[in-house]
């Protein structure tokens, strides 16, 4: 069986909740889809956007939170540093004027009571946590993304969950034995070794 590691730093995330999946992970999701459009060049063309939430995230989405952090994500803000108290204010701002700024840079039209829909009873078979992201570009082309949030603030985007890229650590630890020996063998401690 392989085995992929994970460090304190990947499990313990900072990051608005009440969920890692439902929350932060969603909010990942929207960074991501605009950092997409980023590189393709594609940000300043976008005339309209869709987002999509499917199964447990369309279920629970509105206690969570999930439709809060999607916006926030397509805003560019990041839930590493971005003010709790601002979060009522900015929803509220988007609400009202019914406008995005996508990536903090480029404004259009978006109602999130027309334009996130909760599809209750519809799943995808990769996992029940998913959204999608539906974008029109001023050419009349359109670009869709889908995400799947699969605990703990991960996000896999649709197509890459069989691309794993794996990471090497200077100090692949498995177990106790493993950590005492990178100690005596660096002279760092613990806390060193983990960091």
């Amino acid at each position: 069986m392989s085995q992929e590691s994970l460090s304190v730093f990947d499990i313990f995330k900072i990051g608005v909740g009440p969920s890692s999946s439902h929350t932060l992970g969603p909010w990942r999701a929207a960074q991501r889809f605009v950092n997409t459009l980023v590189e393709r060049n594609q940000l300043e063309s976008v005339t309209s956007l869709k987002v999509l939430l499917y199964g447990s995230l369309a279920k629970t989405g509105k206690g969570h939170g999930t439709d809060v952090a999607v916006q926030l994500g397509l805003s560019g803000d990041d839930p590493v540093t971005f003010d709790v108290n601002e979060i009522d204010p900015k929803i509220g701002e988007i609400l009202s004027m019914k406008k995005i700024i996508l990536g903090g840079k480029s404004e259009i039209d978006f109602d999130p009571r027309e334009d996130i829909e909760f599809l209750i009873s519809e799943t995808l078979p990769y996992h029940p946590n998913a959204l999608s992201f539906l974008v029109q570009l001023k050419n009349g082309a359109s670009l869709s993304e889908t995400y799947y949030s699969i605990g703990g603030g991960f996000v896999v985007k649709e197509g890459e969950a069989n691309n794993k890229q794996s990471t090497e650590l200077p100090f692949p630890i498995n177990n106790s034995q493993e950590l005492l020996h990178w100690c005596l063998k660096t002279g760092l401690a613990i806390h060193e070794v983990v960091m």
